[in-house]
């Protein structure tokens, strides 16, 4: 059974940076792709980034390209998100995901979620 873990979530201020972790566990997911989404109350699930983690190949929604940055450490089964310059909007409950999905940025593709981390920017 695959499990996964976000961390890394909290409270920071409007231009502040953050990182996410989520350590992946419990099968053989090489040829998997995990992916970051968020969702705010009230608001659908939304796709943020996706990676391959047999050869890095990543996936961004156009809405954080530039922004947030996804990367993966092997050794550690452990995918990151980096969020820089952050925005009130950004406030959500944050959720990684792993699976096979046909297309990364469809969140009804991914067979494995964590539990997901709060983040909560302040203006």
């Amino acid at each position: 059974q695959v499990q996964l873990v976000e961390s890394g979530g909290g409270l920071v201020q409007t231009g502040g940076s953050l990182r996410l972790s989520c350590v992946v566990s419990g099968g053989t997911f090489f040829s998997y792709v995990t992916g970051w989404f968020r969702q705010a109350p009230g608001k659908e699930r939304e796709f943020l980034a996706a990676i391959r983690w047999n050869d890095g190949i990543t996936y961004y929604a156009d809405s954080v390209k530039g922004r947030f940055t996804i990367s993966r450490d092997n050794v550690k089964n452990t995918v990151y998100l980096q969020m820089n310059s952050l925005k009130p909007e950004d406030t959500a409950a944050y959720y990684c995901a792993t699976g096979l999905p046909r297309v990364p940025a469809r969140p009804n593709e991914y067979n494995y979620w964590g539990q997901g981390t709060q983040v909560t920017v302040s203006s």
